[in-house]
């Protein structure tokens, strides 16, 4: 076992901080659902903000991002696009407002603020099947990346003697997973999301002062000895092809780009940008990304809660990656990357923190990086309970049910959905393969229907049931269908297979009512293809104001891509001592706040 006692006292003293956080907010939390599953609306925008940005820094993402800066190097700040990371700009700009206006629980319950009818039957049962598909993905990838992160620190061999059964080899970051997964059960059960919210502040605070120390370790490493890498490494500007050669430098590392697929750099990098455009549009997936915007106390507070994620957790994190990614390349020989009897570059980051990080220092990461994966998991669990419990038991089973009988009902939807991610969990490959899913498969499935629901009147709800078929239905068989190849690849044909779902369903069946549309028009106030509605709304009261913001908005969220991106390039500079591209780029960041600041901060509603 390489922990320390120091370290393990650290960390049990994280784990005990949640279990009493779960225990003090239990009583506040059972008061009521909205309090279970929102906080009750009253927390302020910047801890829901802090919160969000936590759940973001999960451990999983870690070790893809370190394994990516350390293959790609300044190109891996595009490949987190595959979400896509600048989600958030849309959000922050104009989508959390119209999101937040709708003063509902859960994605679900706001369809039946858009649509009417069986349509709204039909598209309220196909977005919760959703909502559990993708929360059982994401709980899976988190369940795996935290074994595989655990697994470093303590072999299998150090515990196996005191374990009465044999775990193959390529399970035994399986097995860690369920025993730490224990712990984000107990308190996202007891507390619901007033013990989330509260637990993601301590684990940023661990994540932030480890992320700053690994940083300054990296940067004294690197002005000592040289930094190795391939042409083209410290560039963020790429051509056609990757060319990115590490022959002479490791070997492995090529073999590594071929398996990903990302070799034609400008065709994935083009799919990409377009399939995540149009994720962005469509909003927040049903996942506790969704549930933090809905349970703040305002649309402006929404908007300001959006806008503070990129900014409390780009710099920070990028900061981490690029440490343990230099002194990942500087010591490349002494790290221990066998996972299986193979090379597994997942391990960078956990074989980093074994050979580099002090004792207690070591204690402090890890409570940390813990802290992420617990914090990302009982977020995902809460959105995805308040899906089982509000838009199924409360919907179709028992209405009327007391806090006591919804709180044993959020407690046994918790323990199904983490039954089922285990299983789930033994059949991915890895943390890479199970991510790709999630954010080709998963997402693409999602653009059609929740683009339309938000941009066209004529849309409705058996459209939108029909859309979101066309995608699940190639989401769950294209990678049987189409083994080897990557996700993302197969998105066009998914899009237009929805697409077509979408406008077929929609035009064989009658127009939303038109009361429901005119409610929603003028209470979320969208732009868009909205004027037969409009104008509709106008007769009745001349003096309402449409939406006017489109080219503003636009330009925003352009400005917004550009903040977002320089605030991840500039800690990686940083760290590698590359002082004008760290300027440059620091300049941009800055630059980019000033215009935001005049064209979207300034102009937020300050009326709600």
């Amino acid at each position: 076992m390489k922990i320390s006692t120091l370290d393990l006292l650290i960390i049990l003293c994280y784990l005990s901080a949640t279990v009493v956080i779960g225990l003090l907010l239990r009583k506040r939390a059972s008061k009521s659902k909205a309090n279970y599953l929102l906080g009750g609306n009253t927390m302020p925008w910047y801890l829901l903000g802090l919160s969000n940005a936590s759940g973001m820094f999960d451990i999983s993402g870690t070790v893809w991002l370190v394994m990516l800066l350390f293959v790609y190097g300044l190109k891996s700040v595009w490949l987190p696009w595959l979400w896509p990371v600048f989600n958030q700009i849309f959000l922050m700009i104009f989508l959390s407002i119209w999101l937040r206006r709708s003063g509902v629980t859960t994605g679900a319950e706001w369809l039946a603020t858009r649509f009417s009818g069986r349509g709204a039957l039909q598209s309220h049962i196909i977005i919760v099947v959703f909502a559990i598909i993708l929360g059982l993905g994401y709980l899976a990838y988190g369940f795996i990346g935290i074994g595989k992160f655990i697994e470093i620190f303590i072999p299998w061999e150090a515990v196996s003697a005191y374990i009465p059964f044999d775990i193959p080899a390529e399970y035994v970051p399986h097995f860690y997973g369920i025993c730490f997964t224990l712990f984000a059960i107990f308190y996202s059960l007891i507390g619901g999301m007033l013990s989330i919210v509260w637990a993601d502040v301590i684990q940023y605070s661990l994540m932030a002062i480890s992320g700053l120390v690994i940083g300054a370790i990296a940067m004294n490493a690197i002005a000592s000895k040289a930094l190795i890498v391939p042409d083209g490494w410290m560039s963020p500007f790429f051509g056609y092809r990757l060319d990115l050669d590490w022959s002479r430098i490791i070997p492995e590392v090529n073999e590594k780009i071929s398996s990903d697929g990302y070799s034609l750099f400008s065709i994935f990098f083009t799919m990409m940008l377009i399939k995540g455009l149009l994720v962005s549009l469509a909003g927040p997936a049903p996942t506790y990304d969704m549930q933090k915007i809905l349970s703040t106390r305002s649309p402006r507070e929404a908007a300001l809660m959006s806008g503070s994620v990129s900014l409390i957790l780009m710099p920070a994190r990028y900061f981490m990656i690029a440490g343990f990614a230099v002194l990942g390349i500087l010591f490349y020989n002494q790290l221990d990357l066998q996972s299986g009897g193979q090379i597994d570059f997942e391990q960078i980051l956990p074989s980093a923190i074994s050979q580099f990080v002090p004792t207690g220092l070591m204690g402090l990461l890890l409570a940390g990086l813990i802290a992420a994966f617990m914090g990302t998991f009982a977020g995902t669990l809460n959105a995805t309970q308040a899906y089982i419990v509000n838009d199924i038991y409360l919907k179709f089973i028992n209405p009327k049910a007391d806090n006591t009988r919804i709180r044993a009902i959020n407690w046994a939807a918790g323990l199904s959905m983490v039954f089922l991610s285990f299983i789930l969990g033994f059949f991915a490959k890895d943390v890479n393969d199970i991510l790709q899913w999630i954010v080709s498969a998963a997402y693409g499935s999602y653009v059609a229907s929740n683009v339309l629901k938000w941009y066209w009147w004529r849309f409705n709800g058996s459209g939108f049931f029909w859309g979101m078929v066309g995608g699940l239905v190639p989401a769950l068989t294209f990678r049987f269908i189409f083994p080897g190849v990557l996700d993302l690849y197969t998105f066009p044909v998914m899009l237009a297979l929805a697409l077509a779902g979408a406008i077929i369903g929609t035009y064989l069946s009658p127009p939303t009512d038109e009361a429901v549309l005119k409610a929603f028009y003028k209470n979320v106030r969208p732009w868009g293809f909205w004027k037969p509605i409009h104008d509709k709304v106008v007769a009745e009261d001349p003096s309402f104001t449409g939406n006017k913001d489109f080219k503003r908005d636009l330009f925003n969220v352009c400005i917004g891509i550009i903040w977002q991106t320089s605030l991840v390039i500039f800690p990686i500079y940083l760290v590698l001592l590359k002082t004008v591209p760290f300027l440059v780029s620091l300049a941009i960041a800055l630059g980019c706040s000033l215009i935001l600041k005049r064209t979207w901060f300034d102009k937020l509603p300050k009326d709600q």
